[in-house]
């Protein structure tokens, strides 16, 4: 990778970051739940974005900037590490299916993808959900339990996700392989 390709890299990973802290900034709806503080936003489908155009490591150091950011000025600092927990987890699933599809980026790849992210942050968000109910000294079952009766909040934010990822991922391929080439 040249000097010029990197840096483009990084000014991209800034972006994301910036643009996912804001998406999750600026529209926050506040769910009811046994286990956090959970609310629909935008963060989740634009760190998707941000894995598939920047790749894993890159789009992993820009979420986990913007959400993980996120969480720590915003009253969320002791459970951010698990915020960026599920970050590093998503970045591993959406690349590893990226990988699959070899850079065939139609529109059915991008649907599965998008689902698939969908996916991934109802099971990330349970096993989060246990381990904060298990922070606060519930016993296993009870924790998962707990963390289980918390999903509106992130079932609302999956179908979002697995809509506005490919409807975002078409409007902005051509912009953004302009500005990477």
């Amino acid at each position: 990778m040249g000097h010029s390709s990197k840096l483009r890299k990084i000014i991209f990973t800034a972006l994301f970051a910036a643009i996912i802290y804001i998406g999750i900034s600026v529209l926050r709806i506040p769910i009811p739940a046994m286990v956090g503080r959970p609310f629909v936003h935008f963060g989740n489908p634009l760190m998707d974005l941000a894995i598939i155009f920047l790749g894993g490591g890159y789009g992993f150091v820009a979420a986990a900037i913007g959400l993980g950011g996120f969480d720590v000025l915003n009253g969320y600092a002791a459970t951010s590490w698990l915020t960026v927990l599920e970050v590093a987890v998503m970045a591993i699933v959406l690349t590893s299916v990226l990988r699959m599809f070899r850079g065939d980026d139609r529109p059915r790849n991008i649907i599965i993808l998008g689902i698939i992210a969908g996916v991934t942050k109802i099971c990330t968000t349970i096993m989060v959900g246990t381990v904060e109910a298990m922070l606060v000294g519930n016993h296993f079952i009870p924790a998962v339990v707990a963390a289980v009766l918390s999903l509106p909040a992130t079932i609302i934010n999956s179908v979002a996700t697995a809509i506005i990822v490919p409807i975002l991922y078409f409007a902005l391929r051509p912009m953004f392989h302009r500005f990477s080439e």
